[in-house]
């Protein structure tokens, strides 16, 4: 009996799958065909199935694709899906991962947007060079918008909420229909003899159809040529019209549009505080530095001052005086104990000292002493003086040792 090398069912589907998911065309395919079981789930998600009068495919729609829609397939209705193939192992079915959806017969609407678009980015109508900047504080805003759509009533709540003190200006027009593009043109243009800042052009979202008159060639140039900065803000996030290329700034909706023109005036009054603390700061930080520079310089100045350097004379005079004074009582002490010194030894030598002790002293008649027998002679008169007194004498006699 001959071996059979057999397949597992998943090892089949996987290899199916992974033929489909190679494959270039299938992972970017558009598909036409009529809605029909068309379901959406509590988590969002959408299944439904595509067909046509000999087939029929499932389709998975996730709610990320289905929230951006401006409105879901219905059942019946005739539509084109773009997406990609794969296959869905679980039940060994392939099917359609839908990541946009639009309704059929409108192709030629976008041929139509693609050859515009061409012509007007070739003629440099898109040019980031040539879009200019939005005023910071915008004393006045023309709109051109319905007078009866919500996309007016979204733009007065967004500023006045965020910079009540702006003027507002509508220009009315119709934003869909044959005459749409005819008054858009107009309003533009009628705003372009008003002083104001900036020009808001917006409408609410809807389908290609809805959005056609913003894909005007007459729109667009109406806004490449307007002496005043044009924001768009037209449709949904998802949705783009030739207007939004040509405008000097695109806002996703008609809200974000409004936000797009004006300060909040909720954080400039918080970025005041935050810059008046700083500045403060600053401010406080710099006196302080100031006046410690202020007072080294005082410091400075005074020992450079008269007033000072004849203090610190002064105070130098009084050193040396007591210096001096010191250095001359140190030399009178030493003086009077050298005085004391002689005038003992002078009171040692004193003679009257020596005739205290019985010693008498004998003075010619010349006045001077006689200290030898040799001295004297007889006959001669000599006094004799004694500690208290004096005796007259001659010399009798002479007798020599």
């Amino acid at each position: 009996m001959v071996k059979v090398n057999a397949w597992t069912v998943s090892d089949l589907t996987a290899y199916i799958k992974g033929l489909i998911q190679d494959d270039a065309v299938l992972r970017d395919v558009w598909l036409e065909g009529e809605v029909s079981n068309f379901v959406r789930y509590s988590s969002g998600h959408c299944y439904f199935s595509l067909k046509d009068a000999h087939a029929t495919l499932q389709c998975v729609m996730w709610r990320s694709v289905a929230d951006a829609l401006p409105e879901l397939p219905q059942n019946g209705q005739h539509i084109l899906a773009h997406g990609y193939v794969s296959v869905y192992e679980a039940r060994g079915t392939y099917q359609l991962y839908v990541d946009y959806v639009r309704k059929a017969g409108i192709g030629d609407l976008y041929a139509q947007f693609e050859a515009l678009k061409k012509k007007l980015e070739a003629e440099g109508l898109f040019d980031e060079a040539r879009k200019r900047p939005l005023p910071s504080w915008p004393r006045r805003i023309g709109i051109v918008t319905s007078p009866h759509g919500a996309a007016l009533r979204d733009i007065i709540r967004v500023i006045r909420s965020r910079f009540p003190g702006v003027d507002l200006i509508l220009s009315p027009t119709q934003v869909q229909g044959e005459e749409a593009p005819r008054q858009i043109v107009a309003a533009l243009e009628a705003l372009t003899q008003v002083d104001v800042d900036v020009i808001l052009v917006a409408r609410g979202g809807g389908s290609l159809e809805d959005l056609w008159a913003f894909n005007d060639e007459r729109v667009a140039r109406a806004i490449a040529r307007s002496p005043i900065p044009v924001v768009s803000g037209v449709g949904h996030e998802t949705d783009f019209t030739i207007a939004d290329f040509v405008a000097d700034v695109r806002a996703p909706t008609p809200s974000a549009a409004a936000a797009a023109v004006v300060p909040d005036a909720r954080e400039l009054g918080q970025k005041i505080v935050r810059l008046r603390e700083r500045l403060l700061q600053l401010a406080f930080g710099y006196v302080a530095r100031r006046r410690q520079q202020v007072n080294g310089e005082m410091r400075a100045l005074h020992l450079k001052s008269p007033q000072h350097q004849i203090a610190v004379a002064r105070q130098r005079v009084d050193d040396l005086t007591r210096a001096l004074q010191h250095h001359v009582q140190n030399r009178i002490a030493l003086a009077r104990t050298r005085v004391n010194g002689l005038q003992a030894r002078l009171d040692a030598l004193n003679p009257r000292n020596v005739l205290d002790r019985g010693y008498a002293l004998v003075l010619r008649s010349d006045g001077r002493v006689a200290t030898s027998v040799s001295d004297v002679d007889v006959g001669e008169h000599v006094w004799v003086h004694m500690h208290d007194g004096r005796l007259e004498s001659w010399i009798v006699n002479i007798e020599k040792e």
